[in-house]
């Protein structure tokens, strides 16, 4: 219970900051103030403060107070700062930045798994696939098939410090997904190039497994400037992901 209350507080401050209720480089309110307002112990307050700290919202010191710091501080690859911010509103600068942050990691990941991906590794992302096609055919979850096989590509590339960045780009990937889903027959356009990429990984050729992701993740962008020119509303990462619902096969996708 007190896990839940503290992960509860950590969300409205923070939602709060990154929504500019609390300019930057002006002082939340005090302990006393902030229990009273929410109701909690100040040892709860104290607790999210050094939570908000952590993810690099705020700062704290002897005659600083508690102060908002500017964004380029926070911690962009924390999934809840990235829930804030897509509750907040995403700009176009922020998916821009998601989207060139994409294609400095993952045709580099995707290469070096091409050169270095195992059987198991293969069969692991060949699972994440068909996850996504069967989605596709008869509905349910793209979006968790989706992030299981760019995660299953990080993971096959063999390098510890790209593989460790599959939880920080989780959260900034599911956004790049749940975005393009939303897009009619999104996911069925985008499910052949998926399908070029896992081939090129399995036949172990780096060059051809390294255009196939340039050529998906641009795809991705198009998806993307086509939502935001709709003026659609943008998905959020509040709850689950909306299952697709199914269709029939077609040739296309056998």
């Amino acid at each position: 219970m007190i896990k839940n209350v503290h992960a509860s507080i950590v969300d409205l401050l923070g939602a709060a900051i990154v929504a500019g209720r609390y300019p930057v480089a002006t002082s939340i309110p005090p302990e006393p103030m902030l229990g009273e307002e929410f109701g909690v112990s100040r040892t709860v307050i104290r607790e999210a403060v050094k939570s908000l700290v952590a993810k690099g919202l705020i700062i704290t010191g002897p005659k600083l107070g508690t102060r908002v710091l500017p964004e380029e501080n926070w911690n962009g690859f924390d999934p809840d700062v990235v829930a804030w911010q897509m509750q907040a509103g995403l700009s176009r600068t922020y998916l821009r930045d998601l989207q060139e942050l994409r294609r400095a990691v993952e045709p580099v990941a995707v290469r070096l798994a091409a050169e270095r991906a195992t059987a198991r590794d293969v069969a692991e992302i060949e699972t994440a696939y068909a996850g996504m096609k069967l989605a596709i055919e008869e509905g349910g979850d793209y979006v968790a098939s989706d992030m299981r096989f760019h995660q299953g590509l990080l993971r096959a590339c063999h390098n510890r410090l790209l593989v460790h960045m599959n939880k920080a780009l989780g959260a900034l990937l599911r956004i790049s997904f749940e975005i393009s889903t939303s897009r009619p027959d999104g996911p069925a356009s985008s499910l052949p190039l998926h399908r070029a990429v896992l081939d090129a990984v399995a036949a172990h050729q780096p060059k051809k497994a390294e255009r196939a992701i340039l050529t998906l993740i641009d795809s991705a962008h198009d998806d993307i400037e086509a939502v935001l020119a709709s003026r659609r509303k943008l998905p959020t990462l509040s709850g689950a992901p909306l299952p697709l619902k199914g269709r029939k096969r077609s040739a296309r996708d056998a």
